[in-house]
């Protein structure tokens, strides 16, 4: 090769890798005589001329431009380099791994529980991860690459939450089976959540993989609410829990009495659930005995007797 003949040779590689970024556009230079080509492990490189896709490269290694490369594009297959002439085109590497992306909403969810008679909702956070990859080139192209210059897994989660708290208040009203213990249900909730998501983000060319809830948050009010009521249900007088409160409430000087009902009625509708729940378990492990260890509509103890103490209820 002459004195000159590698002056305006260039190496086309991703040139900032950061282990967060999807896709990096090699933009705005001129690929010369004698170029090279560098993609790294888990990098995949997608030549544009004009914006359309010439060709798309998996292999690692270093490919000299004009005679490994050139060769297999579309339109620029027979590109003859000058002394001074090149290519002016655009190089996409794509980052080919699996992301995972931490995720929480920003505020609480207002869930609607008709049995709480709350006309808000119930008010819940949640927080978990989710995965994703890219799965389409052209589709990213198309939405995504060919406006931006790099993508990365803060713009990814920033698209999902925007869709997030819609999807949640969805799922959970469809497959909460119990409001204070939606951790139960967590897996038919995510379920539903990441084939919604993946139909949504598809369009972009990504693939959501999987989505997890980690972990469902109350209030605190709504915290300290449950473990009243875990404590009241333990002693089964649900009809002394909301003289307790009440009392609990006046000697601290409460002045909020539509706060205070309103928590009181939902430490009601817990520890009635919690009752139930306990009854439901119970009836299920002792099937054709006939007989109730609570009464159903007190949750006084009945110690096998076939009428309530407390309300009378017949038991068997």
């Amino acid at each position: 090769m002459g004195l000159f003949g590698n002056q305006f040779a260039n190496v086309v590689e991703w040139e900032e890798y950061r282990d967060d970024c999807i896709f990096w556009k090699w933009t705005n230079k001129e690929i010369k005589k004698g170029s090279r080509l560098i993609i790294r492990p888990g990098q995949d490189a997608i030549f544009l001329y004009n914006g359309k896709v010439e060709g798309i490269f998996t292999d690692e290694g270093s490919f000299d431009i004009e005679s490994e490369i050139i060769p297999f594009l579309s339109t620029l297959k027979g590109f003859k380099f000058g002394f001074n002439s090149g290519i002016r085109a655009e190089v996409l590497f794509v980052n080919t791994k699996e992301f995972t992306i931490k995720w929480g909403t920003k505020n609480a969810i207002s869930i609607p529980a008709p049995q709480l008679n709350l006309p808000g909702g119930m008010p819940i956070r949640a927080f978990g991860t989710f995965s994703c990859k890219v799965s389409d080139y052209q589709a990213l192209i198309d939405k995504v690459a060919g406006v931006r210059t790099q993508y990365t897994t803060e713009d990814i989660k920033e698209r999902v939450l925007s869709v997030l708290d819609q999807l949640l208040m969805k799922w959970i009203t469809r497959e909460g089976k119990d409001m204070f213990n939606l951790q139960a249900n967590a897996f038919e909730i995510s379920s539903g959540i990441r084939e919604d998501l993946d139909m949504q983000m598809m369009k972009l060319g990504i693939e959501i993989t999987d989505f997890n809830i980690a972990s469902f948050s109350y209030p605190e009010e709504i915290t300290k609410m449950q473990n009243k009521a875990a404590s009241q249900a333990m002693v089964s007088d649900m009809g002394k829990y909301s003289q307790m409160a009440m009392a609990d409430n006046i000697g601290k000087g409460s002045n909020n009495i539509a706060g205070d009902m309103m928590s009181i009625q939902m430490g009601m509708a817990m520890g009635q659930q919690m009752m139930n729940n306990i009854n439901n378990n119970q009836s299920s492990a002792g099937a054709g005995s006939g007989t109730y260890k609570f009464c159903p509509n007190c949750g006084t103890p009945t110690n096998g007797a076939k009428f309530c103490s407390n309300c009378g209820t017949k038991l068997s």
